[in-house]
């Protein structure tokens, strides 16, 4: 709590190691573990801007997209060993770095930050399996999918009321993923799916219907957040000219903007008592993109036949948006005088670069253009709402 106010933190990330979820493992998957060993790449343990490396800790890393060229250049720089992390992290703007290992297992110490904070709640996104997918294996992609929900189960049941997490799911095992929900949709800690249709395949297609229905049967909402530079990366990922600067500013909103008006768009939330959500993808596209669905909804059709306008389904309670803090109070400010106060959920990145740690919250509370009102929905009310109880 910060002065007196709850705080729900809508967008932070874990990231467990091999070596966090090796004791979570399923025999299923551990006498597979010889054909990932080539995969097996160095882990860091912060995923932060400055190198901590951790030589004992690792992820398997099957495809990533650097993008390492400068715009001007014709090829790419040769880039210095200590700048790796810089080029694929950003440039940290918090006042101090969080503590080491917290988007791994160090969760002592990542209750230490959020304390510190003022944070009561951390909703977090797992980067599971990236890269896995791509092998064709569905039963590698699952294996670590099982081992992080039972890791997440563990640290959860530890720090009970402080961690809230996303359920992963695939459309490359539909009925291995239902089964994952239906076996953790109703722990207290999950707070929705975050599903993964495939590389290139539509978030909307027939085969994703059994997760939708688990997910409402669990009262689970659905929760996009792209990827920049690893599976399931974002519309038109191929054609950034291998330049990190144009996909890092197209990645989050082209993938948000994409997937609310398939998942809106193909009736979803009329045929199921489901949710949906963007994360870290910005707002200030929000109403433009509303309006423009609206428009396109009737001009050229091609969607389901709804029941509602596009807008309709954004402004009837069942969609929401965590802020990018980088936007700032005029744009956050701006989208509720057009979308109304109960859709923006506070969010800080933690810990990766955006994270402005351990300010975050009290920037936030420090914007006078949002009254006492409407700063408790954004900070506490509009989370609970989407995420449930914590």
């Amino acid at each position: 709590m910060l002065n007196g106010q709850r705080v729900f933190d809508a967008d932070t990330h874990i990231h467990p190691s091999v070596e966090a979820l090796e004791p979570y493992f399923d025999s299923e998957f551990r006498e597979r573990l010889p054909e990932l060993e080539q995969y097996k790449v160095g882990a860091r343990s912060d995923q932060t801007t400055t190198p901590r490396e951790d030589p004992s800790r690792h992820h398997y890393a099957v495809s990533l997209s650097p993008y390492r060229r400068h715009l001007g250049d014709a090829e790419p720089r040769e880039v210095p060993k200590d700048a790796h992390s810089r080029l694929h992290f950003g440039e940290y703007t918090g006042a101090k770095l969080p503590g080491v290992g917290v988007i791994d297992d160090a969760f002592e110490q990542r209750i230490a930050d959020m304390d510190e904070e003022g944070t009561d709640v951390h909703m977090m996104v797992p980067d599971v399996a990236i890269g896995v997918s791509l092998l064709g294996d569905p039963a590698l992609e699952m294996g670590l999918i099982r081992a992080y929900h039972r890791l997440v189960n563990d640290i959860a049941s530890a720090h009970p009321g402080r961690f809230k997490a996303l359920l992963a799911v695939s459309g490359t095992d539909i009925e291995g993923s239902v089964a994952e929900v239906d076996r953790w949709g109703k722990e207290r800690w999950a707070a929705g799916i975050l599903p993964f249709a495939g590389v290139g395949e539509p978030m909307d297609h027939p085969r994703m219907e059994p997760l939708w229905a688990a997910a409402a049967n669990r009262g689970l909402g659905a929760v996009h957040h792209s990827m920049t530079w690893a599976p399931p990366y974002f519309p038109g990922y191929k054609d950034m000219d291998n330049n990190r600067f144009l996909a890092r500013l197209c990645s989050h909103p082209w993938g948000a903007m994409k997937t609310m008006a398939a998942f809106i768009g193909a009736g979803i939330m009329d045929r199921y008592p489901i949710n949906f959500g963007v994360l870290e993808s910005g707002v200030g596209w929000l109403p433009f993109w509303v309006r423009r669905m609206d428009v396109n909804a009737a001009y050229v059709g091609f969607t389901a036949d709804l029941q509602h306008k596009m807008s309709e389904y954004v402004a009837n309670g069942r969609f929401f948006a965590s802020i990018e803090m980088t936007e700032e109070e005029d744009i956050v400010r701006m989208v509720m005088d057009f979308l109304g106060d109960d859709i923006l959920m506070y969010a800080s990145d933690y810990p990766h670069a955006e994270c402005k740690f351990p300010d975050s919250p009290a920037i936030v509370q420090g914007w006078p253009s949002i009254g006492a009102d409407t700063m408790r929905k954004f900070m506490w009310d509009n989370a609970v709402r989407f995420f449930g109880e914590p």
